[in-house]
């Protein structure tokens, strides 16, 4: 099963197995990652869960602490790389999550995020189970091109993403969050837009381009991204 085939069917893992993994598979994959923006410096490791600072009420066996250069947009450019490693995983029979409460023990001040992994018999679902905006809600008019990005996971599942269409693609705006809702998911919005267009680009890899343009359509209540061609 591919890349594509895993968005129709992942879902954030909470339990896990011990089995150990072949961590070279990892390695490997991140060598020929599709980068946002290439001009970001980033990192991770690879830590047990001894390792880590476990604030949920389940562990994993591994989670990768995620590190990055403090620039803009280098959140969103977090949320691609890492969904990609994401559905790679899936593929492989290795569930993962998203955790943003759990910590290394060790953590450094250019810290980003985790991801817990281990192998995983529940890491799959019905596409009927996803619980997520319709599409005319995210975008200016239904297009079923955009199903990839409708079935991206976020924090809390709050779906910040809305595109608009253009001649080529997409301008990409993420959803500006009542003041309650944005204490909590001003750090995680960015990366769940990462997250979305990373499952464009799994679905359109041969046509996906990104860009930030100058001028774009200001749209009252949400935050431009940037813009991508499919």
């Amino acid at each position: 099963m591919n890349f594509q085939e895993q968005i129709y069917i992942r879902k954030s893992c909470r339990k896990y197995m011990d089995d150990a993994i072949d961590m070279d598979l990892i390695h490997d994959f991140m060598e020929s990652v599709k980068l946002l923006n290439s001009e970001i410096n980033y990192n991770y490791e690879i830590l047990t869960h001894e390792e880590v600072n476990v604030r949920n009420r389940w562990s994993a066996p591994y989670y990768l602490a995620i590190y990055s250069e403090k620039k803009e947009n280098y959140l969103t450019n977090i949320g691609f790389i890492f969904q990609q490693l994401c559905l790679y995983l899936q593929s492989i029979s290795i569930g993962t999550c998203w955790v943003g409460m759990d910590v290394p023990k060790n953590k450094s001040s250019d810290f980003v995020i985790a991801i817990a992994f281990g192998k995983s018999d529940e890491m799959t679902r019905d596409l009927s189970k996803f619980r997520r905006k319709e599409l005319s809600k995210i975008c200016d008019y239904e297009d079923e091109k955009l199903i990839p990005a409708q079935l991206a996971p976020s924090a809390i599942n709050s779906q910040p993403w809305y595109f608009k269409h253009t001649n080529e693609g997409f301008d990409v705006y993420q959803v500006k969050q009542n003041i309650l809702k944005r204490q909590v998911l001003k750090k995680w919005n960015p990366i769940d837009m990462g997250i979305a267009l990373a499952h464009m680009y799994v679905s359109n890899e041969k046509r996906f381009e990104f860009e930030i343009k100058a001028n774009f359509d200001s749209i009252e209540g949400h935050t431009y991204i940037g813009s991508i061609k499919i």
